[in-house]
């Protein structure tokens, strides 16, 4: 570690397994420059959930402008999600091995770069080569997140630190949209869709100032080696499951598509089977298997897939449904989902600092459940009005789903990652984050099935005065799928604990029993998903 990465008073916790977090975060510490460092990182963790979704309303722009062709589009637009999946799991081991404050600068310089290159794309190619950059960066950004949370606050403030993020990802759910509707609609100097690039370029430089006198730098307790041949494995077979999965319509589902999806399974078996025998060898495998003997760990892992599933239904089908079938700008479509924002700021914050020490596991199955009597409502409210629903006829099915969201969102982490050993940080927070964007690339593929395989596009071609209708059913049939797997979330959610650790020894430090765990004492901070 140079001498710029050292904050007064701050000690390595490589120094030791069982090193305690460093001075700055000491419990009852009084050094408030980890709020600061809690800030950055949320700020950048915010950036990343705002891209990803914030060019979808700016497609028609960029077509027009670039004069960009559908394949192009696709990859604009799925570009950044594969390239963000497939180097998870390697930015969060890069982090443990060589640090995660110098990797979380890194990948925040890459993404600054990236948006920058985007803004200014000359041509459809530069600006699908800036979006895969980008989405690579990303990859060695957000992971760092959740490791650099984890080492830095001890388990009594994470009531506070868990309420705040969970306002972030709240914000982050429907910002992008809104932001990028706005960005676009008011064409600031001509630039038409540049700025919901180029607004990243601000706020990359302040990240990359404040975090570099704020932050301080952490790395697992042992010296470990970069794994690449599980780095090739995994990519290869996250690449052959999501490829195929975003593409397939596009491409009619060609066979090779379902080959390669039948195929990324035998090359998850072989990365199974070469990180037991890199364990063995070193000790420095890029995916720690003895994290899923921990039963949290692993059941959590379920819930993010199966969360993710149904994230990516619902918010593509949601924005086809308002711009196309019923008409509406993105501004309207976007400012429709204020509601559903608050909703899940508010109730991810409670839910953290009120609700789970008191009620544990039974606040996530509340979530779920609340989550889908709020899509069924919604079901009711758009088969009730069809195509002269308002905005505000969505509002109560709205904020129920933001509330049932919000209540899983931020103590999912806590429930997840409770007795994660610390030194595995970055290799569980890159799990995490994949199987999130998994979950999502599943989602997006099933909404060809749910939504576009209710649509009988030659009838609609025929007869485009019923648009409305054909996405409005389009729609419900997506919901009601979207119902089904919530219903199995909450099932899945009983292989949960009952509490977490923390709350059931009062916050205080414990002992880890977790495979793979250093003797001695461990601080169990949870970690934070991005």
């Amino acid at each position: 570690m140079s001498s710029h990465d050292a904050l007064p008073a701050a000690a390595s916790d490589a120094a030791a397994p069982d090193a305690a977090a460093p001075d700055a975060a000491a419990p009852g510490g009084s050094d408030r420059r980890r709020w600061i460092a809690l800030a950055i990182v949320m700020t950048a963790a915010f950036m990343d959930l705002v891209d990803a979704t914030i060019v979808n309303i700016a497609i028609p722009s960029i077509e027009r402008d670039l004069g960009a062709s559908f394949g192009a589009i696709q990859w604009i637009t799925a570009g950044y999600a594969l390239a963000f999946a497939a180097g998870l799991i390697t930015g969060g081991r890069l982090g443990d091995i060589y640090g995660r404050k110098r990797l979380f600068l890194t990948g925040t310089a890459g993404f600054t770069l990236a948006s920058a290159l985007c803004g200014f794309a000359a041509n459809q190619e530069m600006l699908v080569g800036s979006r895969l950059l980008q989405g690579a960066a990303a990859a060695m950004m957000v992971p760092q997140v959740l490791s650099i949370v984890h080492v830095t606050f001890p388990a009594h403030e994470r009531g506070k630190v868990f309420g705040l993020f969970g306002a972030i990802i709240g914000l982050g759910a429907v910002s992008g949209p809104l932001l990028g509707a706005l960005l676009t609609q008011w064409n600031i100097a001509g630039l038409e869709w540049r700025p919901i690039f180029l607004i990243n370029l601000p706020v990359g430089i302040a990240a990359l100032i404040l975090g570099r006198r704020f932050i301080t730098e952490s790395k697992a307790p042992k010296a470990l080696k970069l794994d690449m041949v599980g780095v090739l494995l995994v990519t290869v077979a996250l690449l052959m499951l999501i490829y195929p999965l975003t593409r397939g319509r596009e491409l009619d589902w060609p066979l090779w598509g379902h080959l390669m999806m039948a195929g990324s399974v035998l090359v998850f078996g072989a990365l199974v089977a070469y990180e037991k025998y890199k364990t063995k060898k070193d000790g420095s495998p890029l995916v720690e298997l003895s994290l899923f003997k921990v039963k949290s760990f692993a059941a959590g892992i379920a819930v993010q897939l199966t969360f993710g599933v149904v994230m990516g239904i619902f918010f593509l089908v949601w924005t086809l449904y308002m711009q196309i079938g019923l008409g509406w700008t993105p501004l309207k479509a976007g400012l429709t989902g204020v509601p559903f924002s608050i909703a899940v700021s508010t109730a991810a914050g409670l839910s953290v600092q009120q609700l789970v020490p008191r009620f544990g596991r039974k606040v996530l199955q509340a979530g779920a459940l609340t989550m889908g009597a709020g899509i069924l409502l919604y079901f009711f409210l758009a088969g009730r009005y069809g195509t002269d629903i308002h905005p505000w006829q969505m509002i109560p099915a709205l904020v129920v789903m933001g509330l049932g969201m919000g209540l899983i969102v931020a103590p999912l982490t806590d429930a997840v990652l409770s007795e994660v050993p610390r030194e595995h940080a970055g290799s569980a927070s890159g799990l995490i984050n994949t199987t999130g964007q998994m979950g999502n690339a599943l989602g997006l593929g099933l909404v060809s099935v749910v939504f576009f395989g209710t649509i009988d596009e030659k009838r609609l071609a025929a007869f485009p005065q019923e648009t409305g209708k054909v996405f409005t059913d389009a729609f419900q049939n997506s919901l009601g799928w979207a119902a089904v797997v919530l219903a199995g979330i909450f099932l899945v959610m009983f292989a949960l604990p009952a509490k977490p650790k923390q709350h059931l020894e009062g916050g205080e430090d414990a002992t880890s029993d977790a495979p793979g765990a250093p003797e001695g004492p461990v601080t169990k901070e949870p970690e934070l998903v991005s």
